[in-house]
C-alpha cells in the first residue's frame, strides 16, 4: 500500500471581530439551515462534497450513527443552493466551553471556482459565532476553530486565512493512499 504524506492545519478565529466577510455572489445563491435532521440528505452532501478529495471517514457510518451525530445538540448543516440546487455545505458542532468547531466545509465540484465558497464560510463562520441565539443550550461561541488539509481543495487554506482564521498548528502526516470514493465508486478518477 503506498502512503501520502498529509500536511494538517489547525486554525482559529477567538473573536466574532476577526471574521472577514467575503462578497456576497451575483446571482441566486442562498444559504439555508437544514432544520430536519435527515441522514440521507446529509451524507449525499458529505460524498458529493467530498468524494473527489478523499473524504473517506463517514462513508461507513450506519442510518443510526448519522441520524445520532445530527441530532446532538449544538449540530448545525447549513447548505447553499446555487438557483435552487445544493452548491455545498457547512457543518458546525458546538464543544466544551463555547467552543464551536466547523467540522466540515466544502462545494460540489461542479460549484467551484464561483465564489460561492467564501460567502458559504463567511456566513458559516457568522453562524458558529451566534450558534447560541438559536441553540439555548449551548454556551455563547467564544471560539471558532477548523482544520483543513493538503488533500482538500487548493484554495481552502488560502479562504480560511482571507476570512480572519489564524493558523495554531500545523502537523505532517503518512496516510495511506485511497482513491477517490466520489459521491459513488468510480464518479471520479484519480
Amino acid at each position: 500500500m503506498t502512503t501520502l504524506s498529509v500536511t494538517t492545519w489547525s486554525l482559529e478565529q477567538t473573536a466574532p471581530t476577526d471574521l472577514r466577510p467575503a462578497a456576497v455572489p451575483e446571482g441566486d445563491v442562498r444559504v439555508v439551515r437544514s432544520e430536519v435532521p435527515s441522514p440521507e440528505f446529509s451524507r449525499f452532501l458529505y460524498a458529493s462534497v467530498g468524494g473527489d478529495i478523499r473524504w473517506t471517514d463517514r462513508l461507513g457510518w450506519t442510518y443510526a450513527r448519522w441520524q445520532e451525530h445530527l441530532e446532538r445538540p449544538g449540530v448545525e448543516t447549513w447548505v447553499a443552493y446555487d438557483r435552487g440546487t445544493p452548491a455545498g455545505y457547512v457543518e458546525l458542532e458546538a464543544q466544551d466551553e463555547g467552543v464551536v468547531e466547523i467540522l466540515y466545509f466544502g462545494l460540489l465540484p461542479a460549484f467551484r471556482g464561483r465564489r460561492i465558497g467564501g460567502h458559504l464560510l463567511s456566513y458559516g463562520v457568522a453562524r458558529a459565532w451566534d450558534l447560541a441565539d438559536r441553540r439555548p443550550e449551548v454556551k455563547p461561541t467564544t471560539r471558532v476553530w477548523l482544520h483543513t488539509c493538503s488533500k482538500d481543495g487548493e484554495h481552502a487554506l488560502d479562504n480560511y486565512l482571507r476570512r480572519g482564521f489564524r493558523l495554531f498548528d500545523t502537523t505532517v502526516e503518512d496516510e495511506p493512499e485511497v482513491a477517490t470514493p466520489g459521491p459513488w465508486p468510480g464518479a471520479y478518477s484519480a
